[in-house]
C-alpha cells in the first residue's frame, strides 16, 4: 500500500524531546514501514525515518526563530501533499481541519485523526462544515462532542514498547510530566506531593504562551518547597529512567484532554498513574489495575497510599496489550483498507 502521512512542522518526527502528536506519528510511520507499506512522511526536514521523508521546511518550526507564521509552512505542506495526490492509496493527515479543502480536490481517498481537543465552538464549527470528510478519533470522550462527523473508527494512540524499560520495583518519588499549562494542573501535582510528604520530580517543558503561567503560579510553588525539583524538558531515555524510577505517576488534568500519552508512557514502565477524572482517562488508566482515576485532588492524595496495592507487571502488561504500536498501526491499516475498497 502506498501511504502518504502528514505531520505537524512545530517539531520534527520523532521529536527529540517534549511532543505528543508527532511521537505518535513517529510510532506509526516506521511501523507502517515495517509492515512493507510504501510510506512517505511530509515533516520536518530535521526528522529522522525509514521512510520516504519529503522536507516540507529546514527544520522543526520550534526550533527556527526566524519562523513568523507558522500556518504558511502548513499550507505549503498540504499544497506539496495533494500535488502529489496520484501517487498514493490513502492519505493519512495528522496536521489539523486546513487540509479538508485540499482533500476535497482529488479522488484519492484522506483521512485525518484528529489529536486536538473538540469542545470549542470554533472547532465544531470547521469540522461540521466538513462532515463528510473521512476523520478517525483517539478516544471515545474525544469523539463524543462532535458525534455526527463521518467518524472511521476510534483508534487509541500507541508508543514504541521497546523504548520503556519495565521497572518491578517502585522508586520513591512521584513525576508529572509533559507540558506546564493551566490545563494539565501542575499546581494540583504539587498539592499531592506536599499533602503525602513525597518528593515530586517536574519533567515538563513551558511554551511561550505558558511562561507567564509558570512565572506567577508554578515558580513559586516550586521555591517554596524543598520536595519538588524542577527537571525541565526529557529526552526518550530520561523520560524512560523518570518514568520508571517513580512511585506513581500524577496526572491532575482540568480539561477534556483527548489522549494524554504520558500514561501510557508511564504504564509501559510499569509505573502506576493517579489521575483526575476527566475526557479520555478512564479509558486508558483502568482504575484499581493500571492506576487509580479520582474525582477529586484528596482522592488522589488518598490513592498514593494504595499504590503499593497494584501489581506493576499487570500495570506494564496491559499497556502492552491495548496501546502498543503494533495494535494502533493494525488498526490504521483496517482503516486505510475500508477508505480504499469505499472509494473504488
Amino acid at each position: 500500500m502506498r501511504i502518504a502521512v502528514t505531520a505537524p512542522l512545530y517539531e520534527a518526527v520523532p521529536p527529540p524531546r517534549y511532543g505528543g502528536t508527532e511521537r505518535v506519528v513517529g510510532v506509526l510511520t516506521e511501523a507502517l514501514v515495517r509492515s512493507g507499506h510504501d510510506v512517505t512522511l511530509f515533516a520536518s526536514g530535521d526528522s529522522e525515518t525509514d521512510a520516504h521523508l519529503v522536507a516540507c521546511c529546514p527544520r522543526s518550526l520550534r526550533l527556527d526563530p526566524e519562523v513568523r507564521d507558522p500556518f504558511a509552512y502548513a499550507m505549503s505542506q498540504f499544497s506539496m501533499v495533494y500535488e502529489r495526490a496520484s501517487e498514493f492509496d490513502v492519505i493519512h493527515n495528522h496536521t489539523g481541519y486546513a487540509g479538508f479543502p485540499f482533500a476535497e480536490m482529488t479522488h484519492v481517498p484522506s483521512v485525518m485523526t484528529v489529536h486536538g481537543r473538540l469542545d470549542q465552538r470554533e472547532h465544531q464549527a470547521v469540522y461540521r462544515r466538513f462532515r463528510e470528510h473521512s476523520v478517525v478519533a483517539v478516544s471515545h470522550s474525544q469523539r463524543s462532542y462532535i458525534p455526527d462527523l463521518n467518524w472511521v473508527d476510534v483508534v487509541h494512540n500507541g508508543i514504541d514498547m521497546a523504548k520503556f524499560g519495565f521497572q518491578p520495583d517502585p522508586g520513591d518519588y512521584l513525576i508529572f510530566l509533559g507540558r506546564i499549562c493551566p490545563e494539565k494542573r501542575p499546581d494540583r501535582a504539587i498539592a499531592v506531593a506536599e499533602a503525602v510528604g513525597m518528593p515530586l520530580l517536574i519533567a515538563a517543558k513551558v511554551d511561550p504562551v505558558d511562561e507567564v503561567y509558570y512565572e506567577t503560579v508554578i515558580a513559586p510553588l516550586i521555591a517554596r518547597s524543598h520536595q519538588i525539583q524542577y527537571v525541565g524538558e526529557v529526552d526518550d531515555r530520561e523520560r524512560d529512567e523518570l518514568l520508571g524510577g517513580a512511585y506513581a505517576c500524577l496526572f491532575p488534568i482540568d480539561w477534556p484532554e483527548p489522549f494524554g500519552l504520558t500514561q501510557v508512557e508511564s504504564m509501559a514502565t510499569g509505573t502506576p498513574v493517579i489521575a483526575l477524572r476527566g475526557g479520555s482517562v478512564t479509558e486508558i488508566v483502568e482504575d484499581k489495575v493500571s492506576g487509580f482515576v479520582c474525582d477529586t485532588v484528596e482522592e488522589m492524595i488518598a490513592s498514593v497510599g494504595r499504590v503499593s496495592d497494584l501489581d506493576r507487571s499487570q500495570v506494564r502488561q496491559r499497556a502492552v496489550r491495548r496501546f502498543s504500536a503494533e495494535t494502533m498501526t493494525s488498526r490504521y491499516e483496517t482503516v486505510y483498507e475500508q477508505l480504499i475498497r469505499g472509494r473504488r
